[in-house]
């Protein structure tokens, strides 16, 4: 980053953010009254010069400095890999897992605790041998709809004695996404022309639906056609890549979502009603397309077009003076969530 030509004020809080991702120690109780008691020892041997209280002093002393070496050393050299979910719904607790690897060459970890800032739950990792991975997991309370951005890891302990809370940062870029909840009893309406409604039993949930004209290529998710993988594609990339198709306008079901009102309670409600209406069109089998503000989602059908849906839902934004949503096909074949 570079610094030249900043306040000086500004260069000062950028040094002091590095020094605090760095390190931060706090004292635990047990800490605060060792401390106390250290202080208490350390005036009563310059007041009475008894050298039996100077050599208790000396010895609290070097405890302190033994915690504090012991602490640093027990967080050194870690490398972390965050495991989230592809998606989360909320309501539901959100569970991250990490893989940590001590890279010290000689040296044992123990009772290290990974945590995130804004999240409640704490990975704790009771002993990590020298070079040896393992896997922790921590359970965080549900959290709003929305897309959260995760910029670092933060690794805690007390060890060796618990006089100290001793924390450093890893930077660890990433996203966790909440999608709305999609489980509330809602009813599509039947579609227009006469073409008969695909019936919600075993054998046409998740069905891909009729082919229409081909649209472009994406990579494979769980639920997709194997009819519509791309050989030639996947070849090529290695990994697995479907054609993606533009449904017939007369089947597919547009969700208009209105984002000019009063962000609330009332908003997020409507944008539930559109998660659930998109959930029973996959369930069905039923084209389904989406307009919200100035975004649109193209009919398709399959889990992974449901998972763009989700995706785009968690995303959106309440705005009165936003972009109106213009309902990109007739009105017969437009549900509103306003």
């Amino acid at each position: 980053m570079q610094q030249e030509g900043l306040p000086v004020g500004h260069r000062l809080v950028l040094l002091w953010r590095t020094l605090r991702a760095w390190r931060r120690i706090r004292f635990t109780l047990a800490g605060a009254l060792f401390c106390t008691g250290g202080f208490i020892v350390g005036f009563a041997a310059i007041t009475t010069g008894n050298n039996l209280l100077y050599l208790l002093l000396g010895a609290m002393l070097g405890f302190i400095t033994l915690s504090g070496w012991l602490s640093e050393r027990n967080l050194r050299s870690w490398t972390i890999r965050r495991i989230t979910p592809r998606a989360t719904t909320s309501g539901r607790p959100i569970r991250i897992s990490y893989d940590a690897r001590n890279g010290k060459p000689r040296q044992p970890s123990f009772a290290v605790c990974v945590y995130e800032v804004g999240f409640s739950g704490h990975a704790f990792i009771p002993r990590a041998d020298p070079q040896e991975s393992v896997t922790a997991l921590s359970e965080n309370e549900c959290l709003p709809r929305g897309v959260y951005p995760l910029t670092a890891v933060t690794l805690s302990t007390t060890f060796p004695f618990g006089l100290f809370t001793k924390e450093r940062d890893l930077a660890l870029e990433g996203e966790l996404i909440i999608w709305p909840r999609a489980d509330l009893p809602v009813t599509l309406p039947s579609t227009s022309g006469g073409l008969s409604r695909p019936r919600a039993d075993t054998a046409t949930v998740g069905a891909p639906g009729s082919r229409g004209e081909f649209r472009d290529l994406r990579e494979y998710r769980v639920g997709d056609d194997p009819r519509d993988i791309h050989w030639k594609s996947t070849a090529r990339t290695g990994t697995p890549v479907v054609r993606q198709y533009e449904q017939d306008a007369a089947e597919a079901l547009w969700i208009c979502l209105d984002l000019t009102t009063i962000p609330g309670d009332v908003a997020e409600n409507t944008v539930e009603i559109a998660a659930s209406m998109a959930t029973r069109a996959y369930q069905e089998g039923r084209p389904l397309g989406l307009a919200a503000g100035d975004g649109l989602i193209r009919p398709a059908t399959g889990l992974g077009h449901l998972e763009d849906v989700l995706d785009a839902l968690a995303r959106v934004d309440f705005d009165p003076a936003g972009p109106p949503t213009h309902p990109p096909a007739r009105s017969s074949s437009c549900v509103y969530t306003s």
